[in-house]
């Protein structure tokens, strides 16, 4: 029976890693593949998802705390509310004399056709061919940024 090695030792080989041993690894604990090809981006996700398998991951409720917390500091969120889709939304778009249907992934992005965007307003410009809030194009906040 073959031990398997220590969570500090699989995480020491990451970096030596040639990346298709990573895109292994990845593949093995993700989905999908993300949007970034950053080696750097690509290890410190893999070395999360080892040690949320060896240790557990963040408690939910600590989880909701972190992220009000970070909403209550944030300068950014500060300017307009943001809009948090559950995974399987179903967002239907008319346009032109098309209806188009963006679902929300498990992994908070958006697919449409076949093709999975990083954001809303990506999968926007897509269907039109110009820059579009994707919030607003979907009518979930008007144009001026409120919701």
């Amino acid at each position: 029976m073959t031990q398997s090695p220590s969570v500090a030792a699989q995480l020491a080989a990451l970096p030596k890693m040639p990346m298709k041993d990573l895109w292994a690894l990845w593949d093995t604990h993700f989905a999908r593949r993300p949007g970034t090809w950053n080696r750097d981006y690509v290890a410190s996700r893999i070395a999360y998802k080892i040690q949320e398998a060896a240790y557990g991951g963040v408690d939910p409720d600590i989880r909701r705390r972190l992220v009000r917390l970070g909403e209550s500091q944030s300068v950014f969120g500060k300017r307009r509310a943001e809009v948090h889709l559950m995974p399987g939304t179903v967002l239907l778009r008319e346009y032109g004399s098309t209806e188009y249907r963006v679902t929300v992934t498990p992994e908070g992005f958006y697919a449409l056709n076949g093709r999975v965007f990083k954001s809303l307003s990506a999968a926007a410009r897509h269907i039109t061919g110009v820059n579009w809030s994707g919030p607003a194009f979907f009518g979930l906040r008007d144009r001026k940024g409120g919701l």
